[in-house]
């Protein structure tokens, strides 16, 4: 029989135990911070009816979302004529469901449906796997993690205000400090597009703007060319991205005033006012954020703020953003539940920890103390001694077979437990134990109580 070649599907990972430690890390960290600011855990199911997912992301995003294929015969109802008319015809004939894309749709259909038990403003989180059928490429994956922040049924900037506020929270928690908060409004980009002569293409405008951190102004510029926007509209596009200013030692005074004449631009740069006058009071949130044009966010459902985190001198991209989303309950038939919200994507947040250096000294277990089997004849001892420790909040583990204590001891190592626990015939008859320090190889001998004691130093 040939040999099977085993693999994973390109742009998903497996995470063995230390880098399982170091994404536990990463999430309770990001849910430690999302709990002190009030918001409540949200589950949604990995699939959803495609009909859900359609029309949200814009059609490059529609491209992106993982259909699937109808139980049984899936083509029992396909006609010459529905290939005829295209992939769009074909999928609605064949598909039903698909994969989530990303967690924010789904939590808009779960508002909508649930509109009438909710209490609001509702704030919820969400840490669940979503799928896009994405070129994979270093940062990029198919199956990736997204932790959702959002704020639904009020349209308080106080909301953007504490969205800063937690992601400076989470990256100082994770010592990740060489960091900026780049900020953008979609108003501004519709006064934009309208100041540049382009009035109402401000979608298709953004969708090019979005791949700047990619790729270089002139592949924008040939795209925008492509789509059919003038060579008048993309040099005077050009001349105004500015790029970033800071909000702590420059302003956008100068662009605000060349698009004053338009209400969009103006309502957006009130409301970036207004952001940064409740952050002044946080002068180490305020120091991370800057203003940055090109900052478009390509998927369509934005209305208002918008915002990215860029972590700085890595290959890491940007790795968390969010916005304003004012209508995208309107999809759905109701209106006038406007939201905020934001994601961290785990999978770019662990790609950065090992980057900067930070995940090798992760433990690849959670057992802060290897209980050595000496002796054969006291595993019923050492099974009470195991019970009596995690009783005391101690995480533990029994090596599960009589070997030299060398290798036992490399066990522990490897796994980088930091404590190793000797009990020997005569230590069980004194009531003492052997606790020894891996990392400093001293050791001594106390009591239960005494071990207790240093363990949960």
């Amino acid at each position: 029989m040939a040999k099977e070649n085993l693999s994973i599907p390109r742009g998903t990972r497996d995470f063995g135990p230390q880098q399982m430690m170091v994404r536990n890390h990463i999430f309770s960290t990001i849910r430690s911070v999302f709990e002190r600011f009030g918001f409540a855990p949200l589950e949604t199911p990995a699939m959803e009816n495609l009909s859900v997912l359609t029309g949200k992301y814009g059609d490059e995003g529609d491209q992106l979302i993982y259909k699937i294929l109808n139980s049984g015969d899936f083509l029992s109802d396909v006609k010459a004529e529905d290939v005829e008319k295209g992939y769009k015809a074909l999928t609605r004939k064949v598909s039903e469901k698909a994969l989530r894309y990303d967690l924010t749709v789904p939590l808009a259909r779960f508002v909508v449906m649930n509109r009438n038990t909710l209490t609001f403003p509702f704030k919820r989180y969400q840490m669940q796997p979503v799928w896009r059928a994405d070129r994979p490429s270093f940062g990029r994956y198919r199956e990736f993690y997204q932790c959702d922040a959002d704020v639904v049924g009020t349209q308080s900037l106080i909301c953007e205000t504490e969205i800063m506020q937690m992601i400076c929270e989470v990256m100082q928690r994770l010592e990740i400090e060489d960091f900026i908060i780049k900020i953008n409004h979609r108003k501004i980009l519709s006064g934009l597009a309208d100041f540049c002569g382009a009035p109402g293409r401000e979608a298709d405008m953004s969708v090019s703007l979005d791949k700047l951190d990619k790729v270089e102004w002139l592949v924008v510029a040939q795209e925008m060319t492509q789509k059919g926007f003038s060579p008048e509209f993309v040099e005077k596009l050009a001349s105004l991205r500015t790029g970033i200013i800071s909000f702590t030692s420059g302003d956008y005074s100068v662009l605000k005033e060349k698009l004053s004449g338009n209400e969009l631009a103006a309502s957006g740069f009130s409301d970036l006012d207004q952001i940064v006058s409740m952050v002044s009071g946080f002068p180490e949130v305020l120091a991370k954020m800057r203003f940055d044009l090109s900052l478009a966010r390509g998927l369509s459902y934005y209305t208002g703020p918008i915002f990215e985190v860029v972590p700085h001198g890595v290959k890491v991209g940007s790795i968390s953003g969010g916005g304003r989303y004012d209508e995208l309950t309107s999809v759905f038939g109701v209106n006038g539940i406007p939201g905020v919200g934001f994601s961290f994507g785990i999978d770019r947040v662990y790609d950065l920890l090992s980057e900067l250096g930070k995940t090798a000294s992760m433990p690849a277990s959670s057992s802060k103390v290897l209980v050595v089997l000496f002796d054969e004849n006291q595993i019923p001892f050492y099974l009470q001694l195991l019970s009596s420790l995690r009783k005391a909040g101690i995480s533990c583990e029994l090596y599960p077979e009589p070997a030299k204590l060398k290798k036992q001891f490399g066990y522990a190592d490897a796994k980088q437990i930091p404590w190793v626990l000797v009990a020997g015939e005569d230590e069980i008859k004194e009531g003492t134990l052997t606790l020894k320090n891996l990392a400093t190889g001293t050791q001594e001998k106390l009591n239960l109580d005494q071990v207790v004691e240093k363990l949960n130093a």
